[in-house]
């Protein structure tokens, strides 16, 4: 196969490579060994993850967004502890062969001292982001891969993980290790936040709009003004060592008294005030506290008593949330199928009844979730959001009831309330309710039945008051039917069921993506439209990613064009630009028609004798059939129906050349 770009000379940094190298020889390894293909055991990987809890609930999210930008890219995103042992993984199905060849999975460590010099071992040695490419690996085995890594510190500067892309050799490109570090820094601020989630914390930047981005400074203080820890960004800002801040007081940092933040904050919350670092440079800022729950001895944890931050006062302040807000206002952009669905859901609107979201993933169900809960009376109240496909069984359970001091092996001293308790008066959304274990669908089914909760290891029951909005992509009666999934829990979840339509079904395009962008650009200078060239090419897109690939790629595009009055084809991700075909030039599935709808292997059968072909067995004609059905369920898009199938394309492209079909 002919490669896709020239291969560059030297991709990493010349003397990170060079002294990598010498330390692998140094422990002895040899650039001819075989990689090693032992695993850490199930139960020692459970422990593991169970140690590296936060960093894996967090960095989950974020390996899907990074995965989705990548896909169909033949590489893999990977999640490793702080000696380089791999978490997680998530890899498109027709690299993970590949991979496996060479022990890229869960389980294995890919530290320098078991594998030489690579992307992950090395980022963790060395400290810093790194690319090895190719022939730049250690060990020969490893030579087809292109990888790039960046560290993950924990609030207080520590490695904790590593984030890696790793693929094939022929798939390298420069931007990667660009997404690769602003993901590692997205999981940091996330980690950042939920540890200081009691503290003073201030956003800052030397420029307003990145106020709210990634790229903002984050700085938390205890309630007397004790520093407590920065985030990279704000590290680099203030151009000082942590270990150097600490030893500083707040005026020293900002230039101004700890009490004039707080009386901001009191006064008027959400609003930004002047700020001076020790350099001299001007930086805008923004104070946050959420002012803590407060448990009587007498009340449950469901209760909601706050203490204010002092006796002046009034108003608690606005939390930045980096969600748009969603209303079924906002949400209704013109297409007639989106309408009807609200129109369905406003007629619910104060009233609990249950609602199950159907559709593909990316396609809105959490925009809808919070839309739902914002146009009812308990918009007041907390919107909590569990992915229950994100989280291995070990967590789930944890997360979702909470837990006692002590219960599991990790858990926090004083326990955490869970996502239920922490949805009281409000309303809990169950992504993906699908995946969601046996064990737990029971747990919650009494929840729903009894309006109470105990947390793992406890024994008293909190009551709870809350909407539950679930989401799924599969089929749940096939799943019942084959005891997967508890028939009970399910006429429990589907008081109304709605089913959101693909982006490639909607007729909205134009009005989404001008919506998208305005959202995206809100307080930074990128470009709100796209070029009527760039409007015809996402005409063309069959956009397997649904609404979520569409705001990633113009996320990036919009970067891109910074500065720019629109979008340029130019600006578009290479990768996304060679998925979007000309749908016409395209060819379709259409000789299996006869194939999609046949009900049985007998119907099968004699559908491949009419066309000519000897009858297959049962199996054959069963995969057969579901292959046909989901190819034309796509409009022929092999890499689609190979990621719905969990197929390797080359399997069904051996289905499309046995039954004389071309692609």
């Amino acid at each position: 196969m002919t490669q896709r770009s020239a291969t560059p000379p030297t991709v990493g940094r010349p003397d990170v490579i060079a002294q990598a190298h010498a330390r692998s020889l140094e422990i002895g390894l040899r650039a001819s060994e075989t990689p090693d293909f032992h695993p850490l055991p199930r139960p020692a990987l459970r422990e593991l993850v169970d140690r590296n809890q936060s960093l894996f609930t967090h960095a989950l999210p974020v390996m899907e967004t990074l995965h989705a930008q990548i896909v169909d890219t033949q590489s893999m995103v990977l999640l490793t502890d702080n000696h380089g042992v791999i978490l997680h993984s998530l890899g498109d199905s027709d690299f993970v062969e590949k991979a496996n060849r060479v022990a890229l999975c869960t389980g294995v460590s890919w530290a320098e001292a078991d594998r030489g010099t690579n992307a992950i071992g090395t980022a963790l040695v060395d400290g810093q982001p790194t690319v090895v490419h190719a022939g730049e690996h250690f060990l020969h085995a490893n030579r087809i891969l292109t990888c790039s890594c960046a560290p993950i510190a924990d609030p207080f500067g520590r490695t904790i993980g590593a984030l890696d892309v790793s693929g094939d050799t022929r798939g390298f490109h420069k931007h990667t290790l660009a997404l690769v570090r602003m993901s590692a820094q997205m999981i940091e601020n996330h980690l950042f936040s939920n540890q200081f989630v009691d503290a003073i914390r201030v956003h800052f930047h030397a420029r307003a709009e990145f106020i709210g981005t990634l790229f903002e400074g984050l700085a938390a203080f205890a309630p007397d003004g004790t520093f407590l820890s920065a985030n990279r960004s704000a590290l680099f800002q203030f151009g000082q060592p942590l270990a150097e801040l600490q030893r500083q007081p707040f005026d020293a940092l900002f230039g101004v008294a700890f009490a004039r933040l707080l009386q901001q904050i009191a006064r008027a919350p959400g609003e930004s005030i002047l700020l001076t670092l020790p350099s001299g440079v001007r930086v805008v800022a923004r104070g946050e506290y959420t002012l803590p729950r407060y448990v009587g001895p007498t009340e449950s944890l469901a209760g909601t008593s706050r203490a204010p931050l002092s006796g002046e006062a009034r108003h608690a302040p606005r939390c930045i949330d980096p969600t748009p807000l969603a209303t079924l206002e906002t949400l209704d952009t013109g297409d007639a199928q989106i309408a009807a669905i609200l129109r369905r859901v406003a007629k619910l609107r104060g009233r609990d009844i249950p609602i199950l979201v159907l559709g593909k993933t990316g396609t809105g169900k959490e925009w809808l979730a919070r839309a739902i809960h914002h146009d009812s009376p308990r918009r007041a109240a907390p919107f909590i959001a569990l992915n229950c496909a994100s989280l291995p069984d070990t967590l789930i359970e944890a997360e979702l009831f909470g837990y006692e001091d002590g219960a599991f092996t990790g858990a926090k001293k004083r326990g955490s309330i869970g996502k239920i308790v922490q949805a009281d008066g409000g309303t809990l959304f169950l992504d993906e309710i699908g995946d969601m274990p046996l064990a737990q669908q029971v747990r919650l089914m009494r929840v729903l039945q009894e309006r109470n909760v105990v947390p793992l290891g406890g024994t008293r029951a909190i009551p709870v008051d809350l909407r539950i909005v679930c989401a799924t992509h599969r089929n749940l009666r096939a799943m019942i039917e084959a005891g997967t999934f508890r028939e009970d829990l399910y006429y429990r979840i589907n008081g109304l069921v709605l089913t959101l339509p693909t982006l490639r079904e909607r007729t909205d395009l134009r009005v989404l993506v001008t919506r998208i962008l305005e959202l995206q650009a809100d307080g930074e200078r990128l470009p709100r439209r796209v070029s009527a060239e760039v409007l015809e090419r996402f005409a063309q897109c069959r956009w397997p990613g649904n609404l979520r690939q569409l705001a990633n790629v113009l996320r990036t595009a919009s970067i891109m064009a910074e500065g720019a009055e629109q979008i340029e084809l130019d600006d578009l991700p290479e990768d996304f630009l060679q998925d979007c075909v000309d749908i016409a030039a395209e060819p379709r599935v259409q000789s299996l028609a006869a194939l999609a709808g046949s009900e049985s292997c007998d119907e099968v059968r004699a559908a491949a004798q009419a066309q000519g072909r000897p009858p297959s067995s049962k199996m054959e004609a069963w995969q057969a059939t579901l292959i046909a059905q989901t190819l034309e369920r796509l409009d022929g898009n092999v890499s689609a129906a190979a990621r719905e199938l969990g197929l390797a394309r080359n399997t069904v492209y051996r289905y499309l050349r046995r039954n004389g079909t071309t692609h």
